[in-house]
């Protein structure tokens, strides 16, 4: 049986593919054409009523246009109409898709952190970040975005190796951990830590600088 295409596995829809790669299904990007794991690009799909709907969980009905999570990237799809083309029909595009995208990942990283925190896996706070990373227990960094630079280089010199995120406010951290005020904040070591570090790339790469500093 001769051997299928890379193409036929990436555009494939549904059940993974028997022969899927080790990252997992892969999908194209329909801005830059890339085919990658599904897990590094986002899925939109059309709504009933045409409209565009980011689809994070990847599990509204449809079929999937995948994109890669980048503002300039999602923007140049929206400005091209390449929604559409891919879709074959005529898609209705929200004039703020890169804001709400964006704002859809910063809910979806707070929530899961949120999470990580009630199952007892997340710390805050300078002096416990800094025992979890002592202890080599620390899978995940969170430094607040409007935080003092002397406060990140601190954390970050205690584990040079650990994952550093960067692109949420303290208002933000403060009320996903349940504090007052949060700076610093860690995530032990294991799946909390693994989904919350890709869901963070996928947001750091939609956010710009303005957001980061003003959220």
């Amino acid at each position: 049986m001769p051997a299928r295409s890379m193409t036929m596995v990436a555009d494939a829809e549904g059940e993974p593919d028997p022969e899927t790669p080790p990252d997992g299904p892969l999908r194209r990007c329909l801005a830059t054409r890339a085919v990658q794991p599904k897990t590094a690009l986002l899925r939109f799909v059309v709504g009933p009523d045409g409209t565009l709907v980011p689809d994070l969980a990847n599990r509204l009905p449809g079929r999937g246009l995948w994109i890669t999570p980048e503002r300039d990237i999602v923007a140049l799809a929206a400005a091209k109409n390449l929604f559409a083309k891919a879709a074959r029909e005529r898609v209705v595009v929200p004039a703020d898709l890169v804001d709400r995208v964006a704002a859809l990942l910063a809910r979806d990283l707070l929530d899961r952190l949120g999470l990580a925190r009630r199952a007892g896996q997340a710390v805050a706070g300078f002096e416990k970040v800094r025992a979890l990373l002592v202890e080599g227990a620390a899978g995940l960094l969170f430094a607040a975005s409007d935080g003092a630079t002397d406060g990140r280089r601190k954390v970050r010199a205690l584990a040079s190796d650990v994952p550093l995120v960067e692109c949420l406010a303290s208002a933000e951290l403060a009320a996903a951990l349940g504090r007052d005020t949060v700076v610093h904040a860690a995530v032990r070591q294991g799946s909390f830590a693994e989904r919350l570090a890709m869901a963070a790339v996928r947001l750091e790469k939609m956010r710009d600088a303005r957001d980061r500093l003003t959220d």
